[in-house]
């Protein structure tokens, strides 16, 4: 059915839900329906949504899950999703007014577009950030972009429902960086349409986030969903070269922290990873290879490089 369907993810968040459920009842635009994935909270997040729903005009779905991470609460939305159009918002984020209504004229003036997003404003316990250059993508081809760094904010987005038939869903074995995976995912395939205005306000700096809980291991989470993404075999030879190049980076970068805060054996496993990557990336032309589907220990290479 044609319409918008919003997909709210929150784990003990009641405190922010409010705004964020209240900010698409806002939207000039009417969202066809709302859902709100509790993915497990001991707060009264059931409670808030209950009184929300009885003074709005459109549905609003409170599904319960046991505790299984961001990436299983948006697949669980979107299974629930009965709409042609998918927008994420998480709970403690909220929309400007026209979000949705821009948005959505943007797609439709383009159909050939399958994922679109928006520019955020950032904020930190209430208090304005400017974002540099490097955080914003743009329009069209950002594959590079969302290799470097998860530029794409998860509640500026809006797609088609066929997209995720095509791509897959979130990888629930993630319970960070399963944004930064899917945006791989998507932007090796099919561009990006950005709508260049800050529609959606972000909140951040605070240790209840998973991006906090998490930020020691993120760096290894995006290595492996490089790795998974040339284990696909789907990249152009370009892309294959970009995703190595941003693997021996992210490999050396790691490694040598690792080293400064005296975990030696960590740090030379992933400096041999970007060691190796080198080796292959100075093979001309650039020699087929897999990637095996578990690592191998230190002395052996985790390419293995095949003649065609």
């Amino acid at each position: 059915m044609t319409g918008i369907s919003v997909i709210i993810p929150t784990y003990n968040r009641a405190a922010f839900l409010g705004r964020a459920l209240k900010s698409v009842q806002e939207q000039t635009l009417a969202c066809a329906e709302v859902i709100v994935v509790d993915d497990g909270s001991t707060d009264n997040t059931g409670s808030c949504v209950s009184t929300f729903a009885s003074q709005c005009s459109f549905p609003v779905r409170y599904v319960y899950q046991e505790n299984s991470g961001p990436a299983a609460a948006r697949n669980r939305g979107m299974q629930e999703a009965r709409f042609s159009v998918f927008a994420f918002l998480d709970s403690d984020d909220h929309w400007q007014k026209k979000k949705c209504e821009l948005q959505l004229a943007a797609l439709e003036k383009r159909p050939e577009m399958m994922i679109s997003h928006t520019r955020e404003r950032w904020q930190r316990c209430g208090v304005h950030l400017n974002q540099k250059k490097i955080h914003q993508a743009g329009d069209g081809d950002i594959f590079s972009y969302c290799l470097r760094l998860c530029t794409v904010g998860m509640s500026t987005i809006m797609v088609r429902r066929e997209l995720f038939e095509e791509i897959g869903l979130f990888n629930e074995k993630m319970r960070c960086c399963e944004d930064y995976d899917l945006w791989l995912r998507i932007s090796s395939r099919y561009p990006f349409l950005l709508v260049d205005m800050p529609l959606t306000v972000k909140e951040g700096g605070r240790d209840d986030q998973v991006s906090w809980q998490y930020r020691v291991g993120m760096d290894t989470l995006r290595i492996k969903a490089i790795l998974d993404l040339i284990r696909k075999g789907c990249l152009s030879e370009e892309q294959v070269v970009l995703s190595l190049e941003e693997l021996q980076r992210k490999c050396r970068v790691y490694g040598q922290g690792c080293i400064k805060h005296k975990r030696p054996e960590e740090g030379q496993w992933y400096l041999h990873i970007a060691q190796w990557t080198k080796t292959v990336l100075d093979r001309k032309p650039l020699i087929p290879f897999t990637v095996p589907a578990n690592p191998v220990c230190l002395t052996k290479p985790l390419l293995s490089t095949t003649d065609s």
